[in-house]
């Protein structure tokens, strides 16, 4: 597949989601201050943003809404509290997992919800559970994606046995996840390709959804990009779970759309982002999550090690290698 733009041209087709509440709200268990989220609203719809993603809508039978903020779970009201009827172009977004999601109850009909858009999280082996889901979404109204998670650990026949079946749903787009930072440039290239091939020929798009275990999360997706992918997430300050994500403030300031505006995310990140860290909330690269990444495995072992605090990194790549 050819090369689609360059670094002197604008694609049109292209979009940016922030998942700043949504994978941030995986370091701190959702507790945003209404302020915050507030703030980030605002920044997102001045910034020329396309898509804000609130969050999960996770089952409250399943998870403590004691033990987790309300960005957890999305309530129709929590949302609405921000962004009343949402009177911009600014399209709000959630996510829901196979498995952990009420989502006949929870995912209400789309004329009497503010939000535009859900996100279906999957892995491969429960994808017939997933098609259930989209379709449910679609049918009450929504524009859904299908995020394919841990592709690094599927094996191949199986992600084109998966991309087939969802070019047969009324899915909109479908994510290529990066679920644990561990894909270079070059397999980004290859499975940015396949991914576009099988959507094209469907009439859908493809998104991108990448971490920085190796601080290739930027790269990965300005290189997906390049090969038609369309849809783009970012957090801000790379804010997201363990090493976090494509830093926002990174990718608007490559995209050559002038709608997208940077100064309202660079002030966002020295009024809101400074004082999160401030307040101890830890993400982004470092070492032990760059070994997860190195070796393709996933984060946990890499964020329990460093709210351990440990930093003996031989032994931690030891412990690792015997599990790999």
């Amino acid at each position: 597949m050819a090369q689609k733009g360059n670094l002197m041209t604008v694609r049109t087709d292209v979009k940016v989601l922030d998942a700043t509440i949504r994978d941030g709200g995986l370091v701190n268990s959702f507790y945003f201050t209404d302020e915050f989220v507030n703030e980030l609203y605002r920044t997102n719809v001045k910034a020329g943003v396309d898509y804000m993603e609130f969050g999960y809508k996770a089952s409250k039978d399943m998870f403590d809404v004691n033990k987790f903020g309300k960005w957890k779970f999305c309530d129709e009201d929590d949302i609405r509290a921000i962004v009343g009827d949402n009177n911009s172009d600014l399209k709000i977004s959630v996510m829901a997992d196979v498995g952990r999601c009420d989502y006949k109850k929870d995912i209400i009909d789309k004329k009497d919800s503010v939000i535009d858009m859900v996100r279906v999280a999957t892995y491969i082996n429960t994808m017939p559970a997933a098609i259930h889901m989209i379709e449910d979404a679609k049918e009450k109204g929504y524009e859904v994606t299908c995020n394919i998670m841990a592709i690094s650990n599927a094996q191949e026949a199986d992600l084109d046995t998966a991309l087939k079946m969802l070019a047969e749903t009324n899915v909109d787009g479908v994510y290529l996840v990066d679920s644990y930072g561990s894909l270079y440039p070059e397999q980004i290239r290859a499975l940015s390709d396949k991914y576009v091939d099988a959507m094209d020929a469907a009439g859908k798009y493809v998104g991108i959804h990448a971490h920085n275990n190796q601080q290739l999360a930027f790269a990965n997706t300005i290189e997906s990009m390049a090969r038609g992918v369309s849809l783009l997430d970012a957090t801000m300050s790379s804010m997201g779970r363990g090493a976090g994500n494509c830093a926002m403030e990174l990718l608007l300031g490559f995209l050559k759309n002038p709608k997208y505006n940077l100064f309202p995310v660079l002030k966002f990140v020295e009024t809101q982002m400074t004082a999160l860290k401030e307040q101890g909330v830890v993400w982004g690269y470092d070492i032990p999550y760059f070994l997860t990444g190195r070796l393709n495995l996933h984060p946990s072992s890499a964020i329990d090690c460093m709210k351990a605090g440990r930093t003996d990194y031989t032994d931690f790549y030891t412990e690792l290698l015997d599990r790999s």
